[in-house]
Protein backbone atom coordinates (compact mmCIF):
# COMPACT_ATOMS: atom_id res chain seq x y z
CA UNK A 1 0.00 0.00 0.00
CA UNK A 2 1.01 3.23 -0.83
CA UNK A 3 0.98 5.95 1.41
CA UNK A 4 0.35 9.96 1.04
CA UNK A 5 2.23 12.09 3.18
CA UNK A 6 2.86 15.82 3.48
CA UNK A 7 5.44 17.99 4.52
CA UNK A 8 3.94 17.92 8.46
CA UNK A 9 4.07 14.01 8.25
CA UNK A 10 7.14 13.42 5.88
CA UNK A 11 9.96 12.74 9.20
CA UNK A 12 7.58 10.82 11.18
CA UNK A 13 6.32 8.41 8.08
CA UNK A 14 10.02 7.78 6.84
CA UNK A 15 11.78 7.63 9.71
CA UNK A 16 12.03 3.21 10.01
CA UNK A 17 13.05 0.60 7.77
CA UNK A 18 13.68 1.26 4.03
CA UNK A 19 10.96 3.93 2.47
CA UNK A 20 10.81 4.68 -1.20
CA UNK A 21 9.77 8.00 -1.57
CA UNK A 22 8.18 9.12 -4.61
CA UNK A 23 8.11 13.04 -5.19
CA UNK A 24 5.58 13.55 -7.96
CA UNK A 25 2.67 15.97 -8.80
CA UNK A 26 -0.80 15.55 -10.20
CA UNK A 27 0.18 17.18 -13.94
CA UNK A 28 3.49 15.62 -14.58
CA UNK A 29 3.35 12.79 -17.12
CA UNK A 30 5.96 10.90 -16.36
CA UNK A 31 4.63 10.64 -12.60
CA UNK A 32 1.36 9.36 -13.97
CA UNK A 33 4.35 6.85 -15.87
CA UNK A 34 5.69 5.74 -12.41
CA UNK A 35 2.86 5.76 -10.41
CA UNK A 36 1.68 2.38 -11.33
CA UNK A 37 4.85 0.69 -11.12
CA UNK A 38 5.05 1.50 -7.91
CA UNK A 39 1.78 0.33 -6.87
CA UNK A 40 2.73 -3.39 -8.50
CA UNK A 41 5.74 -2.97 -5.92
CA UNK A 42 3.42 -2.57 -2.95
CA UNK A 43 1.31 -5.37 -3.80
CA UNK A 44 4.37 -7.60 -4.38
CA UNK A 45 6.82 -6.45 -0.83
CA UNK A 46 5.65 -6.31 2.36
CA UNK A 47 6.18 -3.23 3.96
CA UNK A 48 8.36 -4.91 6.52
CA UNK A 49 10.51 -5.00 2.81
CA UNK A 50 10.17 -1.85 2.00
CA UNK A 51 7.34 0.76 2.58
CA UNK A 52 6.32 3.47 -0.38
CA UNK A 53 5.08 7.04 0.25
CA UNK A 54 4.11 9.73 -1.94
CA UNK A 55 4.07 13.77 -1.50
CA UNK A 56 2.68 16.08 -3.91
CA UNK A 57 5.45 18.40 -4.81
CA UNK A 58 2.70 20.89 -5.00
CA UNK A 59 1.15 20.81 -2.43
CA UNK A 60 4.31 19.92 0.25
CA UNK A 61 7.22 22.37 -1.35
CA UNK A 62 9.31 22.55 2.05
CA UNK A 63 10.21 19.01 2.10
CA UNK A 64 10.60 18.91 -2.10
CA UNK A 65 13.20 21.83 -1.12
CA UNK A 66 14.72 20.38 1.66
CA UNK A 67 15.87 17.23 -0.30
CA UNK A 68 16.59 19.49 -3.65
CA UNK A 69 14.24 17.97 -5.79
CA UNK A 70 14.34 20.11 -8.97
CA UNK A 71 12.48 17.87 -11.33
CA UNK A 72 9.96 15.02 -10.82
CA UNK A 73 9.25 12.24 -10.63
CA UNK A 74 12.20 11.82 -7.97
CA UNK A 75 11.93 8.47 -6.16
CA UNK A 76 13.98 9.11 -2.92
CA UNK A 77 15.47 5.93 -0.84
CA UNK A 78 16.03 6.42 2.96
CA UNK A 79 17.29 3.71 5.42
CA UNK A 80 16.34 4.26 9.11
CA UNK A 81 15.76 8.27 8.67
CA UNK A 82 19.12 8.58 6.49
CA UNK A 83 19.03 9.30 2.69
CA UNK A 84 20.64 6.64 0.56
CA UNK A 85 20.05 7.56 -2.41
CA UNK A 86 18.23 9.47 -4.93
CA UNK A 87 16.99 9.09 -8.66
CA UNK A 88 15.31 11.13 -11.24
CA UNK A 89 12.99 10.27 -13.92
CA UNK A 90 10.77 6.96 -14.44
CA UNK A 91 12.52 3.74 -13.21
CA UNK A 92 10.68 0.34 -14.44
CA UNK A 93 9.81 -1.91 -11.46
CA UNK A 94 13.23 -4.26 -12.37
CA UNK A 95 15.70 -0.69 -11.56
CA UNK A 96 13.52 -0.20 -8.92
CA UNK A 97 14.39 -3.67 -7.51
CA UNK A 98 18.01 -3.63 -8.10
CA UNK A 99 18.77 -0.13 -6.02
CA UNK A 100 16.47 -2.15 -3.13
CA UNK A 101 18.78 -5.00 -3.57
CA UNK A 102 21.88 -2.74 -3.10
CA UNK A 103 20.38 -1.36 0.12
CA UNK A 104 19.75 -4.63 2.05
CA UNK A 105 23.01 -6.35 0.94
Amino acid sequence: MTTVVTDATFEAETKDGIVLVDFWAEWCGPCRMQGPILDQLSEELDESELKIVKLDVDENPATSQAFGVMSIPTLLFKKDGEVVKQVAGVHTKDQIKHILAELTA
